[in-house]
């Protein structure tokens, strides 16, 4: 699966998480989860080459404990190596 590909399904998997999702040239210099009043946000850094976006939301979706408990595509748990449970 190509890098773009994977991304757009770990964006899905962020949005099923209930993350709201925001693209914005950040320079570099952030990106990431964050809540406001009290909604959960991913902010993806376009400065950011799609292997460097992709790094950062698997770190989102690693950092929240829902994760395990959400059906997964194949993909996906082998991007954040979670295996399925039995």
């Amino acid at each position: 699966m190509h890098t773009v590909e994977l991304l757009a399904q770990a964006l899905e998997t962020a949005e099923r998480l209930g993350y709201s999702i925001r693209h914005e040239w950040l320079g570099g210099a952030g990106g990431g989860a964050c809540e406001i009043r009290g909604r959960k946000w991913v902010f993806v850094d376009l400065s950011l080459n799609a292997i460097e976006q992709l790094e950062q939301v698997a770190a989102v979706l690693r950092s929240d404990p829902a994760i395990h408990a959400a059906d997964l595509p194949p993909p996906i748990r082998r991007l954040l190596g979670i295996k399925k449970a039995a």
